[in-house]
């Protein structure tokens, strides 16, 4: 499950947003969801609600059990090393080792500018994160030399649960190259096809599967998390009416955020400046055609999830938003009660699709 704030303040305050979150997430504990994760954003209506993933992960960890808890993703280009591993070990021990650690680079330029950090220099800052964060948890007495950071001989406490660290996720919005980067050092993936076409994101796994199997990495051994928004309901012309009106929502918080990409956001992001332009063309009926977004009653949610699974294989995993915008409370648990009795036992078994 995958939570993802894409609301105005004045349709649903922080204190409600998390508490939604949270209740949804013992919801997703308790019927059998793999994960639940959620995002790094500032400052707007796009994600804005969720500054810290860390603090709001915690308190998820510490409401359930067996659910994993998943960054996705921090962006370590915003936080120095040292600490964003710290906060990641502790995190990892408070949830009994069920932590997945998504990174990802940030994409969005006002958040740059606040943090004073050039775009330009985002991959070799998210590289340099990543690979400090790695040693912080798997050796004692580092000694860093990057470029941006440097430190040590320090050894970090607490040391990670899960040994030698959490399994260790990279966010891909449309690069082969990051996806191929990310198999070749062995990290998991999480990717998001609103802002691809079906042909561009098949390449992108290509190129991450194929990387993972040149490196010798084990067979099978790799995590592909593809992210969705769901609108469920038994009535299907309900469900797809709730769904054309947030989406549209989404697209507009979307838009005003990315808007500033327009003019290029340098060599790190080629092809960013068509964001803008994509969330201005938007169409809703062309959308759910295409499956990037689920919208229905069980048996068109199920009949999307088979072609996903057609069309991008059966080693991926779904990460599904039930709570987009302002959607109500009841209708949100309504579809994840909905989702897992009704479409998660087809694509429960052992090989299958896992959802989350």
């Amino acid at each position: 499950m995958n939570f993802f704030p894409v609301v105005d303040p004045a349709e649903r305050s922080a204190t409600e947003c998390y508490d939604l979150v949270l209740e949804l997430g013992e919801l997703a504990d308790e019927l059998g969801y793999e994960h639940v994760q959620t995002v790094e954003h500032y400052f707007s209506p796009y994600g804005g609600y969720c500054p810290d993933p860390v603090t709001l992960l915690t308190a998820l960890a510490a409401r359930t059990r067996r659910v994993r808890i998943v960054t996705g993703a921090v962006i370590p280009a915003f936080t120095h090393p040292v600490k964003l591993a710290g906060k990641l070990a502790m995190l990892d021990h408070l949830s009994h080792g069920r932590l997945d650690v998504g990174f990802g680079r940030g994409f969005l330029p006002t958040e740059f500018a606040a943090f004073q950090v050039p775009m330009e220099e985002s991959r070799a800052r998210f590289a340099e994160g990543v690979e400090a964060c790695r040693r912080l948890w798997t050796e004692e007495d580092v000694v860093f030399e990057g470029r941006f950071h440097r430190f040590g001989p320090v050894t970090l406490l607490p040391r990670p649960y899960q040994r030698p660290h959490p399994p260790v996720f990279v966010a891909s919005a449309t690069s082969a190259d990051s996806c191929a980067a990310a198999g070749t050092a062995g990290h998991h993936l999480q990717v998001v096809p609103s802002v691809t076409s079906a042909e561009q994101l098949r390449g992108m796994l290509a190129a991450y599967r194929a990387a993972w199997t040149r490196a010798g990495h084990a067979p099978g051994g790799h995590r592909i998390q593809i992210k969705y928004t769901v609108y469920l309901a038994e009535r299907h012309a309900e469900a797809v009416e709730w769904a054309e009106r947030w989406e549209r929502g989404y697209v507009a918080h979307m838009a005003r955020a990315v808007a500033p990409l327009a003019g290029g956001a340098g060599a790190d992001y080629p092809g960013y400046e068509k964001f803008a332009e994509k969330a201005a063309g938007y169409d809703f009926a062309t959308a759910l055609k295409a499956d990037k977004v689920l919208a229905g009653d069980p048996d068109a949610v199920r009949e999307q999830i088979a072609r996903i699974r057609d069309a991008f294989g059966t080693d991926i995993d779904l990460s599904l938003q039930f709570s987009p915008g302002a959607l109500s409370r009841d209708r949100a648990v309504t579809a994840m009660r909905l989702f897992a009795r009704e479409v998660m036992p087809a694509f429960g078994r052992a090989g299958d699709t896992a959802v989350s």
